[in-house]
């Protein structure tokens, strides 16, 4: 089993900043690659940006140039640095992630998901 957890949402004022953390655990042999999705009431989640193991990363046109992923593999973290923050950002922001196990199949696992309230 991999689990995720986020940390670092909260309430911000129009261009402001945050920085959203994740953190995988579990038997996890490897990762392929690791996202951070969003979802704001009343729409469908959106992918925000995704980073690859080999470090290919892509960007919701949304979010480019104001957001920056990185990962840490050996860490097994991703973080998500917000700038210049906008009200339409507001939504709960969920850390996904695809790992390998050292045995048995491939997993896609999500976190529990974290807000991020941006006030006009």
């Amino acid at each position: 089993q991999a689990q995720l957890e986020e940390s670092g949402g909260g309430l911000v004022q129009a261009g402001g900043s945050l920085r959203l953390s994740c953190v995988a655990s579990g038997t996890i042999f490897s990762i392929d690659d690791m996202a951070w999705y969003r979802q704001a009431p009343g729409k469908q989640r959106e992918l925000v940006a995704v980073i690859t193991s080999d470090g290919s990363i892509n960007y919701a046109d949304s979010v480019k140039g104001r957001f920056t992923i990185s990962s840490d593999n050996n860490k097994k973290t991703v973080d998500l640095q917000m700038n210049s923050l906008k009200p339409d950002d507001t939504a709960v922001y969920i850390c996904n992630a695809h790992f390998q196990q050292r045995i048995g199949p491939r997993i896609n696992a999500w976190g529990q998901g974290t807000q991020v309230t941006v006030s006009s």
